[in-house]
């Protein structure tokens, strides 16, 4: 489940890493790619992808720094709410 999870964050976030292979524990915000914009569509497209709604409290960069740390949060939102992805 969780490799399923992390290929299809990684999928997703390719279209902005061109030439760049993201690893699993790479942060996203210390590699220099991500912007505002990139940061609101990576949040878009958990919340759709995973069928879950990230609270603001959950707005931590911790959460999105790392394809692991989003996996973590798709862990978390989806057990608490009995969904399986």
């Amino acid at each position: 489940m969780a490799d399923n999870r992390k290929a299809r964050i990684k999928e997703f976030l390719s279209r902005f890493f061109r030439n760049h292979e993201l690893k699993d524990d790479e942060d996203i915000f210390a590699l220099g790619f991500v912007n505002s914009l990139l940061a609101l569509q990576l949040v878009n497209f958990l919340e759709g992808e995973f069928g879950f709604t990230i609270e603001d409290d959950e707005l931590d960069f911790e959460n999105f720094r790392t394809i692991q740390n989003m996996d973590a949060l798709i862990e978390r939102k989806t057990s608490a709410a009995g969904v399986a992805v």
